[in-house]
């Protein structure tokens, strides 16, 4: 178990410039989307407004850190998980980390709690000298998970930015020879992977890090780019899905390095939606009897998974269609305005987490003169490659079975068939 010390910071302003591919380079100043935490007459909220840009989030003091997280610790349930040395202190921001001018008093004093510490994502482009990557580890740092892009200088110091690309990657390797190194590196085609990539993770490798995710390049808006940044870079068209599946299991069979990618492929436990696979029909004897009737709404990558697991559940009752956005929480009313409405059922559940306002969402559903009643699934129904390399098949599989059980009970309580 791992709890936030929340450092803040704004893309771009705290990260020593933006990367090239940054998620959140280029973003315009956009109308709230409306989401779940709006008020029911209200489109807009700080969730789906100022959150969702990252915008408006300082560094915070160490000392105002340093409070919350002993706070948390004060009012928390953490006896069990500090007595079973299963609990860490994850420093984490919307800036980069190593950016942050107090890690190393921050380091310093988090120590005291004798908790381990992990590095949330960092690229290591604050780091000016690799000594630092000591200094923290010897401030209880055990845990550091790394943007590396690329092992190649050239690459990083173009596409990330890097002021001093040998000091981060030569950091790198300490932490990785030290501390549990999770790698990460943001894919794109004919830059950094192919070959380079496998030069990466052959460096990794040798330097004893523990794993690497592939994160999928999103350069459309139907990719995830709901900012009004698209496209990020121009001329380079992402991975296909299939494409990017295929290197993630490519990568995963060729080095020992638990690999995993995001948004789809983890080769180990099957994420996301491991419970779709031929083979494991036997555990969706776990969920219960499907007693009402619903539309279930989700986006291109997971609805195929959805589908494929309420047809093996042997029902008429859900049908589920898929939108054109890659991502069930990124979605926003513009994908509901394309689905054709003679298909939806009188009970329709929209992604826990998708911006769309309620409002909105009744009013598109019901446009055809039919009034149907929307409601939200939860919040996920899975684990994706981010979480899921730090599982096992069986911790996925009794995941995604308590979310399908929350999503059936969700079905049956406001699909709840009514006499004729």
């Amino acid at each position: 178990m791992q709890i936030v010390a929340d450092v803040g910071g704004i893309p771009g302003k705290d990260c020593n410039g933006f990367c090239k591919y940054c998620y959140f380079r280029k973003v315009k100043e956009i109308e709230p989307f409306g989401c779940s935490k709006c008020s029911p007459g209200i489109v807009g909220c700080s969730q789906c407004r100022e959150a969702v840009t990252e915008t408006n989030n300082e560094f915070k003091l160490p000392f105002v850190v340093m409070n919350e997280v002993q706070s948390t610790l004060m009012f928390g349930n953490f006896a069990q998980e500090i007595r079973d040395n299963n609990l860490k202190v994850n420093i984490s921001g919307g800036g980069d980390v190593s950016c942050y001018p107090h890690l190393e008093e921050l380091t310093l004093g988090l120590k005291e709690f004798q908790i381990p510490i992990h590095l949330g994502y960092t690229s290591g482009k604050g780091i000016n000298d690799r000594k630092i990557a000591n200094r923290l580890i010897n401030n209880g740092v055990d845990e550091v998970t790394f943007t590396v892009f690329s092992d190649n200088l050239d690459l990083r110091k173009k596409w990330m930015g890097d002021k001093n690309p040998e000091e981060s990657i030569e950091a790198c390797k300490i932490f990785a020879e030290n501390t549990e190194l999770h790698a990460a590196s943001v894919i794109i085609p004919g830059v950094n992977d192919g070959e380079v990539l496998k030069q990466t993770c052959t460096s990794l490798e040798d330097w004893g890090a523990k794993a690497i995710i592939l994160m999928r390049f999103a350069n459309t808006k139907n990719e995830g780019l709901i900012l009004g940044n698209s496209p990020i870079i121009d001329g380079i068209k992402s991975h296909t899905v299939e494409e990017f599946d295929s290197l993630v299991k490519e990568i995963d069979k060729e080095f020992n390095l638990r690999v995993t990618g995001t948004p789809i492929s983890d080769p180990e436990t099957g994420a996301p939606f491991a419970i779709a696979k031929d083979g494991n029909e036997i555990y969706l004897q776990f969920i219960q009897e499907i007693t009402g009737e619903a539309t279930i709404i989700s986006s291109k990558i997971a609805g195929k998974y959805i589908a494929n697991i309420f047809e093996k559940l042997e029902t008429d009752n859900v049908n589920v269609i898929s939108t054109k956005k890659d991502i069930a929480c990124l979605m926003t009313k513009e994908d509901l305005e394309d689905i054709d409405l003679s298909e939806v059922k009188d009970t329709v559940l929209i992604p826990g987490r998708s911006f769309i306002h309620q409002i909105d969402a009744e009013k598109i559903f019901s446009a055809d003169g039919k009034e149907r009643l929307v409601a939200r699934g939860p919040d996920k129904l899975s684990v994706d490659g981010e979480m899921s390399g730090t599982l096992t098949e069986e911790n996925v599989i009794e995941r995604e079975l308590e979310l399908f059980r929350d999503l059936v009970e969700a079905i049956n309580f406001y699909g709840m068939k009514r006499p004729v």
